[in-house]
């Protein structure tokens, strides 16, 4: 039988086996394309990752996906909702202005109330001291002492009435004003009565202000004043002694000196007698006293030397001198 030809060759050896290095990832061969279905859309292969070309950046973004009905019922919630409240705001705009208005003046008041409360309770605003001017015939020391009796008090819880009794009891007070100087002293300017004559009577000599107003009483007859010689039955209360102030008062100081008595039987027969001298003056009423005195001034300058006589200006506006 013959054989076939080379068979009775012997094969070759096998080179001994290795194993298979593995290829870097750049030399991978790339993963086969994953299937991706859009929606609405074939299955298509996926391509590698690759960074986007400036092209594919400014393609337009895809438009967005619509919305659910339940989503859209949401959003228009959310809108009525916001215009709800802003048409709320909207309305209450003024009172919410009034409120913060009314706010404002509460905290005002308060801050008021406050600062009134500290002046009147504090008591760094005590009284501590008490300074009296104005007085001539008075002595300050005196009524400083009347008054002390509120040292320590708050200047806004001073008793008024408790100064005006305690200030009353002095006759020769026609009026006073008191100050307040925080933060501890009480200013008290007093007006004294200035007296206008002398009523004789069977205690002595009665120093008298225009209201008739006993300022002080002496055994003797001051000279500086004029002697009141009042009408029978009749005291400082009567039309005659009113009559006779007021002529008083209207005359000029250089006229006043030269005044030693005034009478008046009726309160329209005022009659004045002059120091020094026999002349008289009929003066008549009490009306129009400044200008009768301004007339017996000028007719005094031209007669008082002429010796007695009567001076008339119981008409207003003229003057007539009468000698004895």
């Amino acid at each position: 039988m013959k054989r076939p030809e080379g068979f009775d060759r012997r094969p070759p050896e096998k080179a001994p086996s290795r194993a298979p290095e593995r290829p870097s990832r750049a030399e991978r061969p790339s993963r086969p394309a994953r299937a991706t279905r859009s929606a609405g859309a074939p299955w298509a292969a996926e391509t590698p990752r690759q960074a986007a070309s400036p092209r594919q950046a400014e393609r337009p973004a895809s438009p967005a996906r619509p919305r659910t009905p339940r989503a859209e019922l949401h959003a228009a919630q959310r809108r009525r909702k916001r215009e709800e409240r802003a048409q709320i705001r909207r309305f209450t705009r003024a009172a919410r202005h009034r409120r913060i208005g009314v706010l404002a003046g509460v905290l005002v008041l308060a801050s008021l109330a406050g600062l009134v409360a500290a002046a009147v309770f504090s008591p760094l605003l005590a009284l501590r001291h008490v300074v009296v001017d104005g007085t001539s015939r008075l002595d300050a020391s005196v009524l400083v002492d009347a008054v002390d009796g509120q040292l320590g008090t708050p200047l806004a819880l001073l008793d008024e009435s408790r100064i005006r009794t305690e200030l009353g009891e002095f006759s020769l007070i026609k009026s006073y004003v008191t100050e307040l100087v925080p933060p501890d002293t009480l200013l008290i300017h007093i007006v004294e009565r200035e007296p206008i004559g002398v009523i004789a009577s069977p205690d002595g000599f009665r120093l008298v202000d225009p209201a008739g107003i006993v300022i002080e009483t002496t055994l003797t007859q001051p000279e500086e004043y004029p002697l009141i010689e009042l009408a029978e039955g009749e005291d400082e209360s009567g039309p005659g002694f009113r009559s006779m102030a007021q002529v008083l008062l209207a005359l000029p100081s250089s006229v006043l000196a030269q005044v030693s008595t005034i009478s008046a039987r009726t309160m329209d027969d005022v009659t004045l007698t002059l120091e020094g001298s026999a002349q008289r003056v009929r003066w008549g009423s009490a009306e129009d006293s400044d200008r009768k005195a301004t007339v017996l001034a000028r007719l005094i300058a031209l007669h008082a030397g002429d010796g007695p006589g009567e001076y008339d200006v119981s008409a207003p506006g003229i003057g007539i001198f009468h000698r004895d």
